[in-house]
């Protein structure tokens, strides 16, 4: 199955901002919108592109310190959604949620938080939640979606960008998602580690 996918629309998730400039060059050439929060989006409007706020599209602020910024059924609908079921497009509709084609997301470094011997309380701000719940629904929906889990897949898509334009195949979408389950299993991992060694 070729099946290919246009990317349109991004959402730009990131805790480590090296190295996505030329991602973000590409991907701007190509006519692909950008959709981000906080410190991303302000790295994303200082390379002068124009990126929407997440929050335009919620309509809720960054809450809680910054712990909630993307679990929002507007953000999860663009990307879970099923572009080939009626029922999944009129809700889209319905509800006024915009396709997400594209999840770049580079999570909370954890495993470097912990060997730095930061406190208890600053190990458990750096588990990531909106990041690894979007690379997780992104992944699931790979017959639709693109997914880069870190920033050690930005060449990947760099590759795939360059070689085919803003056009991504089945075969593209799987092998993304088989890397972002491998990310998330191995960061989901390191954090029990870490709690049993609270026990």
């Amino acid at each position: 199955m070729t099946e290919t996918k246009k990317i349109k629309t991004a959402l730009v998730s990131v805790y480590h901002k090296d190295g996505l400039e030329n991602l973000l060059a590409k991907l701007n050439a190509e006519g692909v919108k950008f959709l981000s929060t906080g410190g991303t989006q302000a790295f994303i409007t200082s390379l002068g592109y124009e990126c929407q706020a997440v929050e335009e599209v919620t309509t809720y602020p960054s809450i809680l310190g910054g712990r909630v910024k993307t679990l929002h059924p507007k953000v999860f609908g663009g990307i879970l959604a099923r572009r080939d079921n009626e029922g999944d497009r009129q809700q889209m509709q319905q509800y006024e949620i915009p396709e997400i084609d594209l999840v770049i997301v580079d999570l909370y470094p954890f495993e470097q938080t912990v060997a730095s011997g930061a406190t208890d309380e600053d190990i458990i701000e750096k588990i990531d939640i909106g990041g690894i719940s979007l690379i997780r629904a992104a992944a699931k929906n790979f017959n639709d979606v693109v997914i880069v889990p870190s920033k050690e897949e930005y060449a990947l898509l760099q590759e795939i960008l360059d070689e085919k334009g803003a056009q991504t195949t089945i075969d593209d979408r799987r092998r993304l998602a088989a890397r972002a389950f491998g990310v998330s299993s191995r960061y989901d991992t390191a954090i029990k580690t870490w709690f049993e060694t609270k026990l």
